[in-house]
């Protein structure tokens, strides 16, 4: 589509990106339509937009709308099996998604990052990187500040965007000159019908890389580095495991980088990030700015001074000899696993919420060898319960704060509590976000028993 100006476009899903596509499309001159599921009443921030003329599909998506549009531009949470949606796609109407949309607009080269786990903190750290260098970076993506508002504005230098699987399932021509591949474990298989699906869809993030680009792959990952043997573009490893002759790799003190036969050598000791799986997310952020000519001393003291973000795996407080800590980004049981590995000593997990469909298996060694107590809230309790029986001491919980308190009471000094879900949010809160804010203001309102 050459322009925008009065095509009729409806933009499916209400949230924070669709409402970003709508302005985008309304600075345009397009005639755009908000459909969304929920009733008018129900949609915040719309005010404004209405005011600029933009018409509403609300209680359900209209098939005889959606199908007479010259365009549809899906927000991520809108699977394209919605029938209304599915029936436009095969009447001929274009479906895209808002990184399509939004990379089409833009000049500055795009540095995307997906995998299962660890997104948000590496597009942080590359972009804090880029920032210290003294280069425009647009930070965003399914990270925040969504890639639609880049395309808005002018002047980037480079776009950092952490991309999901759901906002690939619907581009044709998206082009990242970096694209980063963290892991692939088991997730969102609430939505796609098995791991080959889910899989697929992470890896359309290098169907249009060419050989001019660069897929950033983890070596430790089996799955990663099979499908990484067929991409056309090139391709550079980072491994937590050992020193590569090219790449990032590890020597137990040291992030090792080797590059065009040249090394550096960073201390671990130095980051202000804790864990492997940190250390992991820091080689492969430096990796995209240090192959654009970043000098090495200021890529180093921007991820030195990166002391992580909200919700992952946070120290909220120590009380009485126990320590409890926020991972309610951990919303899939990889992430977990992760989070319990880094812990010494015996833990109170709290657990639970909007079941996604995976396997908790992984989970089961650590959860025997480590965990005390497990406390179950949410939707996903009772498979929980059913998968970690006989492991473990197991309390149900109705609600977060409720667990809170009997976590006080089970957990001796010494331990930890650590909440980290492994499920996603929408049964009990908005979002992950919310979810670790009451966790803290519950931690954080217990008294001393000295």
């Amino acid at each position: 589509m050459a322009g925008y100006s009065g095509k009729h476009v409806v933009v499916v899903g209400a949230g924070c990106t669709g409402l970003g596509l709508a302005r985008f499309f309304l600075d345009r001159g397009a005639v755009t339509t908000l459909s969304d599921s929920r009733k008018r009443e129900d949609l915040d921030g719309v005010t404004e937009l209405a005011q600029r003329g933009l018409r509403f599909d609300c209680g359900g998506h209209d098939a005889r709308l959606l199908a007479s549009a010259d365009l549809i531009a899906i927000s991520p949470g809108i699977p394209l099996t919605v029938p209304a949606l599915a029936a436009a796609r095969r009447a001929g109407v274009p479906v895209l998604g808002e990184i399509e949309i939004a990379a089409r607009e833009l000049t500055a080269p795009i540095i995307a990052v997906t995998g299962t786990n660890g997104k948000s903190t590496t597009t942080c750290l590359v972009g804090e990187i880029m920032k210290l260098w003294g280069r425009h970076a647009f930070v965003g993506g399914n990270l925040g500040i969504p890639l639609i508002e880049a395309a808005r504005c002018t002047g980037w230098d480079c776009i950092v965007a952490e991309i999901s699987s759901f906002q690939l399932e619907a581009i044709e021509t998206f082009r990242p000159r970096y694209g980063m591949l963290l892991n692939l474990t088991a997730d969102h298989l609430d939505r796609y019908p098995d791991m080959a699906s889910y899989v697929a869809a992470k890896l359309r993030l290098f169907d249009n890389m060419t050989a001019e680009d660069v897929a950033i792959i983890n070596a430790d990952d089996a799955l990663v580095t099979r499908h990484a043997e067929g991409m056309k573009c090139r391709t550079i490893a980072f491994t937590s495991c050992r020193v590569l002759e090219e790449g990032m790799g590890f020597d137990g003190e040291h992030i090792v980088w080797r590059h065009a036969g040249q090394q550096q050598l960073f201390p671990v000791s130095a980051l202000r990030l804790t864990g492997l799986h940190n250390i992991e997310n820091v080689m492969a952020a430096m990796i995209p700015p240090l192959l654009e000519g970043c000098p090495v001393e200021t890529a180093w003291q921007a991820v030195c001074g990166f002391g992580g973000l909200d919700h992952r795996m946070v120290l909220v407080r120590e009380l009485d000899g126990v320590t409890w800590y926020d991972d309610s980004k951990g919303t899939n049981v990889g992430s977990v696993v992760k989070s319990l590995a880094g812990l010494e000593g015996q833990v109170t997990l709290i657990a639970g919420g909007k079941d996604k469909g995976g396997d908790y298996a992984p989970l089961e060694e650590l959860v025997k060898a480590k965990v005390d107590h497990l406390i179950l809230i949410g939707q996903a309790a009772d498979r929980m319960q059913d998968s970690f029986r006989g492991m473990t001491e197991i309390l149900r919980a109705d609600s977060l704060e409720q667990a809170v308190d009997m976590a006080r009471r089970v957990t001796v000094a010494g331990g930890t509590v650590l909440l980290s879900p492994g499920c996603s949010s929408f049964d009990m809160f908005r979002s992950y976000a919310e979810r670790g804010e009451v966790f803290c203001r519950a931690v954080q309102a217990l008294h001393s028993q000295d």
